[in-house]
């Protein structure tokens, strides 16, 4: 047997984000449909499709036609979602600018992106946005006409001067957003995602949830992201399920006072925050009997996590999702009625309209079921490609539209995926192979270790070391001997990490994924140093 599934065929919703929008506020007009705490907003459907085409027309009045491109550059806000919902309704394609960017990065996507706008705060407690965009330039190649400040008078200005547009003249597979890769190995590459898609990954990720507009998703996670603009917004749009963002970026106290004060029924994040929040001093404070299920997704998630989320944090049917940015984001994703074991070992199977296959890295080849290779996927939720980026786009989706992941990973007889790690990830120590995640969750099973990242350091005798930072849980001390201890006789001597290092807390992006790079760079520096 292949490793190949193939998820089940379901029509496919052949409809633009605005008609969509238009759908869920005639069904349920008064329901309640977003709420952004840190802004006393609340808002029901029939209210922010009003807001919306206020919006929209006030991007309109801006000049602004069907197809020109606009950035937003901001943590999560009311606005966000306005402009999400405004740009798709007027056939503009929206570019979400990672609020970590500073002007280097800034600079080079308003020159790869070609925005006419872009949408920011003039700064918050991480930066100062009109700072860094004035000092971005505008130079050669930035065809930026408009830049307005949320919250501020040019806001208020262009929605006073909006001017008539007419809606939903974009077609299902026309291009409404535009989301940049992270960089880590190269420079940012615009990843192109069509209505069909985003729509749909959406849809099918609310129904895996079973989510109704009874429910209300929790999504402290950055609305920049797709976990926060497609799992999170779009999930609510085609459900009609509330969306309720605690604060403008991840805070744990904030995200627990949401659940609590909203009634919330699910949950977003990467592993880092459940953490981070289950381990807050004040958890015991606040009442989460409310929540029933949520998405844990954006890294691997350690099982031990995974118990406490589903029994601390109240959420028995707690889901892995799995997927990229290149996938509207979601491929795979585990089923409410999944056994634990299931749900806290793998990654689900294919979506419905979605195929996936494991292949050889070194012959391309479909492998059979169990053995390890690159995941790769095709269906309705495979980018177009990447903007301006033909030889990178051939480069990701071959012949057969296959996109290959660059993720590891292995499939079971019953369809069910695994991600062992990143290709790029594994660590090879005298001619041993080492998957980091595998030395991640032995290491999780020590009593005294809240958090642990595995990476891999250059090695003039061995290829490479096995490299651990550690946090501990709070009042807890341990020293390196007696992890290496704990190791030793439980997994094989060349996983045993040859250097630890005991830390307050990781490296991050905005969408709070460990820097792994950063890790080894740290590493490499300390041992030049010495």
């Amino acid at each position: 047997m292949l490793s190949y599934a193939q998820g089940a065929e379901r029509p496919l919703l052949e409809i633009t984000l605005g008609q969509a929008l238009e759908s869920v506020a005639s069904q349920y007009p008064d329901e309640l449909a977003l709420v952004v705490r840190h802004q006393e907003v609340r808002l029901t459907w029939s209210q922010l499709l009003r807001q919306v085409d206020e919006v929209a027309r006030g991007l309109a009045g801006l000049g602004l036609k069907p197809q020109d491109r606009i950035g937003i550059w901001s943590t999560n806000c009311v606005e966000w979602i306005l402009l999400q919902h405004a740009a798709a309704r007027a056939g503009i394609i929206l570019i979400n600018v990672n609020p970590a960017y500073r002007s280097h990065e800034l600079a080079y996507v308003l020159r790869k992106s070609r925005m006419r706008a872009i949408f920011l705060w003039e700064r918050d407690s991480r930066a100062n946005y009109r700072q860094i965009l004035e000092e971005a330039g505008s130079g050669d190649g930035i065809a930026l006409q408009h830049r307005v400040l949320l919250g501020d008078d040019s806001w208020a200005s262009m929605i006073a001067g909006g001017a008539d547009y007419v809606a939903n003249t974009a077609l299902p597979n026309d291009v409404t957003n535009i989301q940049y890769t992270s960089g880590t190995t190269g420079a940012p590459k615009g990843v192109l995602l069509t209505h069909r898609n985003l729509l749909n990954n959406g849809e099918l990720c609310g129904r895996q949830l079973a989510l109704t507009v009874k429910d209300r998703i929790c999504s402290p996670v950055p609305m920049y992201h797709c976990f926060g603009c497609v799992m999170g917004s779009l999930a609510s749009l085609t459900s009609g399920a509330a969306l309720v963002l605690p604060a403008p970026q991840f805070d744990a106290l904030a995200t627990l006072h949401a659940i609590h004060g909203e009634r919330a029924t699910a949950i977003y994040g990467v592993p880092t925050m459940f953490i981070a929040a289950l381990d807050h001093p004040q958890f015991s404070d606040f009442d989460v009997t409310s929540l029933r299920t949520g998405i844990m997704a954006g890294a691997p998630c350690p099982v031990e996590v995974m118990k406490r989320v589903m029994t601390q944090l109240h959420c028995p049917e707690i889901l892995i999702g799995y997927g990229q940015t290149e996938c509207s984001p979601l491929v795979t994703m585990s089923r409410l009625d999944d056994p634990i074991e299931l749900r806290v070992s793998t990654i689900g199977p294919v979506l419905p309209n979605t195929e996936a296959k494991i292949v050889s890295q070194v012959t391309g080849e479909t492998l059979p079921v169990g053995e390890q290779g690159e995941v790769c996927t095709r269906g309705y939720h495979v980018m177009p490609g990447y903007d301006g980026e033909e030889e990178a786009t051939r480069k990701a989706i071959d012949a057969e539209a296959w996109l290959h992941t660059g993720d590891l990973g292995t499939m079971a007889e019953n369809g069910y995926f695994r991600i062992t790690g990143r290709a790029k990830d594994l660590i090879i120590r005298g001619g041993e192979n080492i998957y980091p995640r595998e030395v991640e969750e032995f290491l999780f099973t020590h009593p005294k270790i809240a958090d642990v990242q595995v990476v891999g350091i250059p090695d003039d005798r061995l290829g490479e070391t096995v490299a651990a930072w550690i946090r501990l849980k709070a009042g807890m001390e341990c020293s390196c001997e007696e992890v290496r201890e704990y190791c030793t006789g439980k997994i094989a001597y060349f996983k045993i990490p040859h250097t630890i290092r005991f830390v307050e807390s990781f490296p991050m992006t905005v969408t709070g994924k460990i820097q792994k790079f950063k890790i080894r760079e740290a590493e490499l520096s300390a041992r030049n140093a010495t």
